[in-house]
């Protein structure tokens, strides 16, 4: 039986001897898709430990949140003072803005980390691959 690749390889073949298509390095161009792929590999294991980092925060975020309600509903204290009172929820009320401040920025410096490294990776793949290319045509010139 004959080999689909090979018939098909031929195809391309005959078909570049045609229209008088210059030849390239096949295995080259195999190993720059190769490199194309890791590069994609590692920009997304970037992301995703990015996305992992964020979940994490998060999770502290809700921990934190849950410990200050319970420290709040225990420092009630029904029959005070209106004033006591109200100074109170404005502490919790500055404490818990000043949570969210920080958490956010957190956030946000995690997701930046994290794009611009996965950025990084696919944008030094394409310089890479452009002087790949630079450079073969340079020798056939």
């Amino acid at each position: 039986m004959a080999d689909p690749a090979k018939n098909f390889t031929d195809m391309f073949k005959s078909l570049g001897e045609q229209f008088k298509v210059p030849a390239f390095d096949m295995a080259k161009l195999m190993e720059s898709h190769q490199k194309n792929l890791e590069a994609m590999t590692k920009s997304w294991q970037a992301m995703t430990g990015g996305a992992s980092a964020v979940a994490t925060k998060q999770r502290e975020i809700f921990e934190a949140a849950m410990k200050d309600m319970a420290e709040v509903a225990q420092a009630y204290k029904p029959g005070g003072s209106p004033q006591d009172a109200m100074a109170k929820q404005a502490e919790f009320a500055k404490k818990a803005m000043e949570a969210v401040m920080a958490n956010t920025r957190d956030i946000a410096e995690l997701v930046q980390k994290s794009s611009t490294e996965a950025f990084k990776i696919v944008q030094d793949r394409m310089k890479e691959s452009y002087q790949e290319i630079q450079t073969s045509v340079d020798k056939k010139s």
